[in-house]
């Protein structure tokens, strides 16, 4: 499949909208007049960073910019969701070419960007910056292998705490530690670190003691001070 072979589809898209369409205006591949109203079309066999910068650029000489890809586009097929958020954020649209069909439509008007703001992971996202301890982890870590969080640095340090002082009760941990969620931690019990050892008594689990070693970051010195409760933590 070639550029030029969405071209056909595009042109009577426009012309069914009432534009004059010409081909390779400048630096245009597409481009459409009404009046004074002028819409360009960059034309790529699949979405990619070339195909978004070229139509980023046409915004500064044209009142409307699209992307016009195959219907049948990897892109599509694959990112659908994230290919038409981004450009709605660069304020792009989107025509889908039914190359077969010699059929073209639009999915996205462009349009200015206004996101809805996610009050309560940006929120998460403060405080987990605020309540872990030093900056253990690298940009780029390999999540998969787990990452340092603060409630992994409260884990620890309550863990170390029992290794320490053998089975004991949540408030003795939480006095020693000054963790007022200690309890939390401990009947949460999220990675396996912890087992009961009598009424009211935890210790620490096999599990616990054995993937002690893997973290090395500094563990925790006190409560997190945004508050809060342990299953909205970053774990």
């Amino acid at each position: 499949m070639k550029e030029s072979d969405l071209y056909p589809p595009v042109k009577a898209l426009l012309e069914g909208l009432g534009y004059s369409v010409k081909a390779e205006i400048g630096d245009l591949d597409v481009a459409g007049t009404k009046g004074d109203l002028l819409v360009a079309v960059e034309l790529k066999t699949s979405g990619s960073l070339r195909l978004l910068m070229q139509a980023a650029s046409r915004i500064t000489v044209s009142d409307s910019v699209y992307v016009a890809v195959p219907a049948s586009c990897p892109t599509l097929a694959k990112d659908r969701r994230d290919f038409v958020r981004l450009l709605r954020m660069l304020g792009l649209g989107l025509i889908e070419v039914d190359v077969p069909g010699r059929r073209a439509s639009v999915t996205v008007d462009p349009s200015e960007y206004r996101p809805r703001r996610r009050n309560g992971d940006r929120a998460l996202l403060l405080r987990e910056h605020s309540a872990r301890a030093g900056d253990p982890n690298s940009g780029g870590s390999d999540r998969r292998r787990g990452l340092m969080t603060a409630y992994r640095q409260r884990a620890l340090g309550i863990a170390a705490f029992l290794r320490d002082k053998g089975p004991s009760t949540a408030a003795s941990a939480k006095a020693a530690l000054g963790d007022a969620r200690a309890w939390d931690v401990l009947y949460g019990n999220v990675y396996g670190w912890f087992e009961r050892a009598g009424k009211g008594l935890y210790a620490l689990s096999a599990k616990g003691a054995a993937e002690m070693g893997r973290w090395t970051a500094a563990t925790p010195g006190g409560a997190d001070p945004e508050g809060g409760d342990g299953c909205d933590e970053i774990r």
